[in-house]
């Protein structure tokens, strides 16, 4: 049985101070042992929600990280600059960073490899556009996303990997995917999974769902046999996060 994550990304908001107010408000809301509760916030609050979160279930992430360990990269994050810190999570191929930072699946696969190197976890993003829903290549884009994501990946470091599958139609805009179109999708990454590498692996990696998750909603899409929780983002600045978290409860 594989153990649910559900994580926050809180994109670009939140400064540091206003981080640790937020963190010590959500620290007794998602206290739910049952699953793996990950923040993924801003490079500079990091270390002030690290200190914050401590004695709690809530594991600090990043939502970005450069695939060179150290250089003239102005800007950027190194996954030692993260680990040094202690951060176990990175989100990588964020569908904003890939339409506002011209990310590209190849250096989502840099991005994943390095952070399998440094022993951190990542939370590999994918999802369509509406136009490509439409038009129904909506499994076929992901699959290429996913392959070219798991280029050169060992079946040990992909079980410990997760996809996040977020329809780029319901990210922000108060849409859903039902839970049909949702399990279809995440459904179709698995067996991608075991087509690049076997069933055992497809069984072990962890898929979550993300675009617009609420707390009326959640209970249905992670009761879906092929959905293992939530990339979660308005949402997670909330107390109404707290009820995602527990949604089982």
């Amino acid at each position: 049985m594989r153990r649910k994550i559900i994580a926050g990304n809180w994109k670009m908001n939140m400064t540091p101070s206003e981080a640790v107010q937020l963190v010590n408000e959500l620290k007794p809301l998602v206290a739910n042992e049952e699953v793996d509760v990950v923040f993924c916030v801003p490079a500079i609050d990091i270390i002030p929600a690290m200190e914050a979160a401590k004695g709690s279930n809530i594991n600090i992430g990043a939502e970005n990280m450069y695939f060179e360990d150290k250089g003239a990269f102005t800007g950027e994050i190194s996954p030692a600059m993260l680990t040094d810190v202690g951060v176990k999570y990175v989100v990588i191929g964020h569908s904003e960073r890939r339409e506002y930072f011209a990310e590209t699946d190849e250096t989502v696969n840099k991005k994943v490899k390095k952070a399998f190197e440094y022993g951190i976890t990542p939370i590999i993003c994918c999802g369509e556009s509406l136009a490509q829903r439409e038009q129904g290549v909506t499994i076929d884009f992901i699959r290429q996303q996913i392959k070219i994501a798991f280029l050169d990946v060992t079946a040990e470091q992909a079980k410990k990997a997760v996809i996040a599958y977020e329809p780029i139609w319901a990210i922000g805009t108060g849409k859903v995917a039902t839970t049909e179109q949702a399990q279809e999708v995440c459904k179709a990454i698995r067996e991608c999974i075991a087509e690049i590498y076997d069933d055992a692996t497809a069984e072990e990696i962890r898929i979550q769902y993300g675009g617009s998750v609420s707390a009326s909603s959640a209970p249905e899409l992670f009761a879906q046999p092929d959905i293992d929780g939530g990339l979660v983002g308005g949402a997670s600045l909330k107390p109404d996060f707290g009820s995602i978290v527990n949604y089982n409860k």
